[in-house]
């Protein structure tokens, strides 16, 4: 039986970048970094409040095809990988934040009927979504 998420894989250009990435400026810790005797490194970090739940840091890489590769590293620089969504308490506060500690955003944190969501990067590319979550309806939204 399936108890809970407790892995969420992202992929990044360069481990020891994001790894200082999501520890300085986003507040994670360090759960491991391990290298392996075949050069594979397992890089994961969590968020203090959720140690349950590791982000694997991972540069793409075998056993993925090089074709395949070559399009993850495409869509990390061009900005357009999906990444992780954050719940946090203040939204507008939280960009504030994390805008002075250089973070790129490519949505202003803006009223939706779940709450208040802004759209940022990652240092690789990888969107995060910040979200003031409030409790909402189906009829809340437009159909």
């Amino acid at each position: 039986m399936i108890t809970g998420v407790s892995i969420a894989s992202v992929f990044v250009k360069d481990i020891d970048a994001s790894k200082a990435f999501y520890i300085d400026v986003l507040g994670f810790v360090e759960n491991a970094d391990i290298t392996l005797g075949d050069g594979y490194r397992w890089c994961a970090v969590n968020h203090p409040n959720q140690p349950e739940l590791m982000v694997s840091l991972a540069v793409p890489g075998p056993p993925y095809s090089p074709e395949m590769t070559g399009a993850i590293n495409r869509a990390l620089d061009e900005g357009t990988m999906h990444g992780l969504g954050f719940n946090v308490d203040d939204c507008r506060k939280t960009c504030e934040d994390l805008r002075a500690k250089g973070v790129e955003f490519v949505q202003e944190p803006q009223e939706r009927p779940y709450g208040v969501e802004a759209v940022a990067r990652d240092n690789s590319g990888n969107w995060m979504v910040l979200v003031e979550p409030r409790a909402y309806t189906v009829s809340d939204f437009d159909t």
